[in-house]
């Protein structure tokens, strides 16, 4: 804690943390959009679109500056997302031709124009390759105003538009039913996305920005049960993962800040992969293991009632090899646990002296629970 306190007491990390909180909130909380609309890598798309952008707002501008190269990279991103949408809906090609399509001509596009500018020469060109990876150290007070501003303007849209929104991201089909503009919407939307993406130009630059459009929004994901608390966890988890990059990087020497938060999102994700309630890898195996306990269960019931079927006996003592016979070594674990759910209970039959097993009333009324209910399998 001492360590994050005298790190932000610098001005540069304080610059550098803000802004890097400002743009996980917003690129998490409208990432989950993207995702669920099963458009993640429309932000790969974007960002690269944005690359001539960039390169248009600083010819126009004459030098780097901020509004003029967001200005210019909002443009050409939105048009490159608009492109996305106008190939989908005019040609047969699917989503992911059409998205190769846009990324790659409109990188290329500000490839060359990036070549041409630094072929130039001057000072006044220095830096601007760095919108490939992110320079987060080169934010300024000024530039948090322009980056905040953008991110309250598109989280403000979602709010407005929270229930259209919420309605084209799960049922497009009854939206338009319910005679919703659905093309417009999902123009707008789109916009709304490609604002986030070009907000995290600078910090995380335009390879990784994808990563922070669908991290927060993927590990949000595995914890929310409803979009308003996905959104709200997504913005979470990006304002911690832009926080702790942040300090990450200005910590240790030689990092750099964009791909140390993409670093800690991708972590939240594992996390959350692995032990989300209900959803969780680990939560899975647990529930695999306790059905498969509880199968191994029924089936000794079973076999116990069988037996005492039989011997017309329900309550028939049956040797514990036997019960090894039908269902392995294994038994005796699900005999003991049996037993302690008081399903079974051990019985002794002179003269012999292994132990023996009889099934209790509420074990004979599972092992008859479970035989009419693989009756009715068969019936159906």
């Amino acid at each position: 804690m001492t360590w994050a306190t005298g790190l932000l007491g610098s001005h540069a990390v304080q610059n550098v943390a803000i802004g890097a909180m400002m743009l996980g909130a917003c690129a998490g909380a409208l990432g989950c959009f993207a995702l669920l609309r099963r458009q993640s890598l429309l932000g790969d798309a974007v960002s690269h679109a944005a690359l001539p952008g960039i390169c248009l707002g600083f010819l126009v501008a004459g030098g780097r500056e901020l509004p003029a190269l967001l200005a210019g990279a909002l443009l050409a991103g939105g048009l490159g997302a608009l492109s996305v949408q106008l190939i989908l809906r005019r040609t047969r090609l699917k989503t992911d031709a059409a998205l190769g399509i846009v990324l790659s001509v409109f990188f290329a596009v500000g490839v060359v124009l990036l070549t041409h500018i630094q072929g130039r020469g001057g000072a006044a060109q220095a830096g601007l390759s760095s919108f490939l990876f992110g320079q987060a150290a080169a934010i300024l007070r000024g530039d948090l105003v322009v980056i905040g501003g953008l991110s309250v303007a598109a989280l403000a849209v979602v709010a407005l538009l929270w229930k259209e929104f919420k309605l084209l991201s799960f049922d497009p089909d009854f939206a338009r039913a319910q005679g919703l503009p659905v093309a417009r919407l999902e123009v707008l939307l789109t916009l709304v996305i490609a604002v986030a993406i070009v907000v995290g130009l600078q910090l995380v630059g335009v390879v990784l920005m994808v990563a922070l459009l669908v991290a927060p929004a993927a590990a949000a994901r595995q914890w929310a049960r409803g979009l308003g608390s996905m959104v709200l966890l997504a913005a979470l988890f990006g304002a911690t993962s832009g926080l702790a990059g942040a300090l990450a990087s200005a910590g240790m020497r030689g990092l750099s800040t964009g791909p140390v938060v993409v670093l800690f999102a991708t972590a939240i994700v594992a996390v959350s992969l692995l032990l989300a309630p209900r959803r969780g890898l680990l939560w899975d195996a647990l529930r695999r293991a306790s059905a498969r306990r509880r199968l191994a269960g029924t089936d000794v019931l079973v076999t116990l009632h069988g037996v005492g079927q039989a011997h017309d006996d329900p309550a028939y003592p049956v040797e514990g090899g036997m019960v090894d016979a039908a269902h392995g070594l294994a038994s005796a674990r699900t005999l003991a646990r049996l037993r302690s759910e008081g399903m079974v209970r051990a019985v002794t039959r002179p003269p012999e002296t292994r132990a023996h097993w009889e099934l209790t009333p509420l074990g004979r009324a599972r092992a008859e629970a479970a035989l009419r209910g693989n009756s009715g399998e068969e019936t159906a």
